[in-house]
């Protein structure tokens, strides 16, 4: 069974990758509070201006993400960035549950990095939470060279938060 992994930029709705981002909606939903729960449905990451992508490994979307564009007054504050460019944030980051540990979220990560890139952002800014069913996450994005930062956008601080960036 081919097994490539390409990543597409969705330019319509797919069922199967809805149903991806459904499953990481709910699971999100699940593990946080309302109040501390940013996960945005499929309709909202679109309405945001967000470009959504899939991993798809032989053709079968297995991981999906998004990028969403974040206004200069949104950047991280206390942070110093080039005149230019434009910062993005990464949003709904899943991996299939049967495809997980096979390193899927970093090819995922690494792809929407250089999509980013590629759009011209000198930044990518995140939001995941602080509770030990994320630490998997968190350690992801530090390997790839996040740090924290302080609240963007619209978030404000919060325990259950933890915010990072990368340079780009």
């Amino acid at each position: 069974m081919d097994q490539t992994l390409t990543l597409e930029e969705l330019r319509s709705p797919d069922p199967a990758v809805e149903a991806l981002l459904a499953r990481h909606h709910a699971d999100m939903r699940a593990q946080s509070p309302e109040e501390s729960c940013h996960v945005m449905t499929s309709d909202a990451l679109r309405a945001s201006g967000a470009r959504v992508f899939a991993l798809r490994a032989g053709g079968a979307p297995c991981a999906v993400g998004a990028l969403k564009p974040l206004d200069r007054a949104g950047w991280p504050g206390g942070v110093d960035w080039p005149d230019g460019g434009t910062m993005m944030e990464l949003k709904s980051m899943h991996v299939a549950r049967a495809r997980r540990g096979e390193g899927l979220g970093r090819v995922l990560l690494d792809g929407l990095t250089d999509q980013a890139r590629a759009s011209g952002a000198v930044g990518l800014c995140l939001e995941t939470g602080s509770e030990p069913e994320f630490a998997a996450a968190r350690a992801l994005y530090h390997r790839a060279g996040f740090t924290d930062c302080p609240p963007f956008g619209d978030y404000v601080t919060d325990p259950l938060s933890v915010f990072m960036l990368r340079r780009l």
